[in-house]
């Protein structure tokens, strides 16, 4: 152990003498690469010299990473420890061995360290994290790495300790992809642990508003964990009412431009702190810190976007709620708005990073998609080979898979059921359904109100069925609908009314009762050979008769013949009288008959 200690702690460049010891104290069966076996042994052997050295600085009161100092060629200060993973890594890196012994290495010295040195070992770290993160190194050590920082981070302290787990989470940050699932909290869960303890009896001999703190701090609870609020109306309105009386203390002591640059802790980080203290004698003197009021203005703003935001759990609140949230919302950017300094911009500042936010949370919940596209491998041909265009049998991909899809595609192609055209009946049932009002269906999600639908349904009903076609004109498209479709409580009004259908008949019933003295005319005219007696003794009557006969049949003619303006007044719904020589429908008229006339 003592020859390889010297062996690969000698100064030098590492890439004169690194893989020479390697192959002299492992003797590999590859000269340049070790096998299982082989690293097995190397790195048994290389965490038990780490180890001695550790222990050696320990007994010697040094800081690990300083132990050992030699000036290099390049007059550089360097300890032990650091060049032994300077040899790992450049090994590591020239894959002679396995890639993820320098994690492994590196998370026996941060377990082995105490706090003080570990922050020299993450420096380490920090200066090496080009060569650390390359791709064939990466795969092998992600997760070690992501172990011996959540390590060190659970060994840290949240108060004391600020920077330093700053420092962890922009490395690991930095280190990881941004489509790494592991630095996602997939699942949405909170950090319930942080809790934030507050006095619960009111103290002795201070006059403090008690009822405002513990309202005040009661909020806490709630911030620290959004999702106790979803499916339970009791907390969120004992929410909202704790936040109105925060929100109207706030709004009643506003801060002025002097106040909010003298007491703000924003521009000395030396005294900011990642949490406020809650006693109940610093209550009047918090309320004038300006960076405090944004603090819990914040978590507000933080905790309405959490319930809006889309996402995997049901976070779904009455619309009752959603407004009361809306009002919240604007009078919490309200007062963030005029508590200065510079409040404008920070709210500007905040609605930017909330809207940002957004991304963020689509992208998880569509499973953490990667960022990273691979480019495309473009084929070069080779010398004299040109390129074929593929052919389709109808000109496009599209089109051919079109045609395979059945099997006899002319037997396809003129199946009845291919295009078909419905039944009145049963295209307007969905419509009949919405107009049934114990169906209970909101206006808005009528078929009435569907352009498309409502002119395929006048088109079907123009050509089967006329008489539903014109009560359209006074009902409109529900007046469309077949009548034994609607309910009986709203059937009546789209039912037409009797006098209309009377009047409807007797105009049939007169153009087909005008027709008949017509044809008694051409019949008298052909038998009139046969009739030269008859004629003769009724000679004197039909001279006497001849002039009325003749202004009547006038008449008689131009009913049976009406002017253009007449028809339409005859296709007209309405009739207000009998047109002059119209006959009366269901009388009983002799041929040659006319009215107003008796038999002589």
């Amino acid at each position: 152990m003592d020859a390889f200690r010297d062996a690969i702690l000698q100064q030098g460049a590492i890439e004169s003498f690194a893989l020479k010891t390697i192959q002299e104290f492992i003797k590999p069966q590859k000269q340049t690469k070790l096998v299982q076996d082989e690293n097995q042994m190397l790195e048994n052997m290389l965490r038990t010299l780490l180890q001695e050295l550790v222990a050696s600085a320990a007994q010697s009161g040094e800081q690990i990473m300083q132990y050992g100092q030699s000036i290099d060629d390049g007059d550089n200060i360097q300890g032990q420890i650091p060049h032994l993973l300077d040899v790992v890594l450049y090994l590591c890196e020239k894959e002679h061995i396995e890639g993820g012994m320098i994690f492994q290495l590196l998370e026996d010295l941060t377990e082995m360290s105490t706090m003080k040195n570990c922050k020299d070992v993450f420096g380490y770290i920090e200066s090496k994290q080009d060569i650390l993160g390359k791709q064939e190194l990466f795969a092998r050590g992600k997760l070690v790495m992501l172990r011996t920082c959540n390590q060190l981070l659970r060994r840290l302290s949240k108060a004391n300790d600020v920077v330093f787990c700053g420092r962890i989470l922009m490395f690991l940050a930095h280190f990881f992809p941004l489509s790494e699932r592991s630095a996602v909290n997939i699942k949405g869960v909170f950090n319930t642990s942080n809790e934030t303890k507050y006095e619960k009896d009111p103290p002795t001999g201070i006059s403090v508003d008690f009822n405002f703190y513990k309202t005040f701090w009661s909020l806490q609870e709630v911030f620290c964990n959004p999702a106790s609020l979803t499916g339970a109306q009791t907390k969120w309105q004992k929410f909202t009412s704790s936040l109105m009386v925060v929100l109207n203390t706030f709004e009643a002591q506003l801060l002025s431009e002097e106040e909010g640059e003298a007491n703000s802790l924003e521009e000395e980080a030396a005294t900011f702190n990642i949490k406020y203290l809650t006693s109940s004698k610093l209550m009047g003197l918090e309320l004038k810190d300006s960076s405090f009021r944004r603090h819990i203005l914040l978590q507000c703003l933080i905790l309405f976007d959490y319930l809006r935001a889309p996402g995997k759990n049901d976070k779904d609140l009455p619309s009752e709620s959603m407004e009361e949230l809306k009002s919240c919302e604007d009078r919490v950017k309200k007062l963030l708005e005029i508590t200065p300094p510079k409040g404008k911009e920070f709210l500007r500042a905040v609605e930017h990073i909330l809207e940002r936010e957004k991304n963020w949370v689509w992208w998880k919940r569509d499973g953490c998609p990667p960022f990273e596209k691979q480019p495309i491998e473009k084929k070069s041909l080779q010398a004299g080979q040109k390129k074929r265009t593929q052919r389709w049998r109808l000109g496009n991909k599209e089109l051919s898979q079109l045609w395979r899809w059945a099997d006899q595609n002319p037997n396809a192609l003129t199946d009845p059921q291919r295009v078909r055209t419905p039944a009145i009946a049963e295209y307007w049932k969905p419509l009949a359904e919405d107009m049934d009002p114990s169906a209970g269906i909101e206006a808005e999600y009528h078929h009435k109100n569907n352009r498309v639908y409502c002119w395929k349904g006048l088109r079907f009903t123009a050509r089967q069925d006329l008489e539903g076609f014109s009560r359209f004109t006074d009902h409109g498209i529900e007046g469309v609908v077949p009548v034994e479709l609607l309910p009986p409580e709203v059937r009546s009004k789209y039912q037409t009314k009797p006098s209309e259908k009377s009047k409807r008949a007797k105009k049939d019933e007169t153009k087909g009762t005008s027709q008949p003295p017509e044809g008694n005319q051409s019949a008298a005219s052909a038998s009139e050979p046969e009739n030269d007696g008859a004629r003769a003794d009724t000679e004197t009557f039909a001279e006497h008769m001849e002039t009325d006969a003749v202004a009547v049949t006038g008449d008689v003619s131009q009913a049976n013949t009406p002017t253009p303006e007449e028809q339409q007044k005859l296709g007209s719904d309405t009739d207000n009288g009998q047109e002059p020589g119209q006959i009366e429908a269901g009388a009983d008229v002799e041929p040659g008959m006319i009215e107003g006339e008796t038999d002589p």
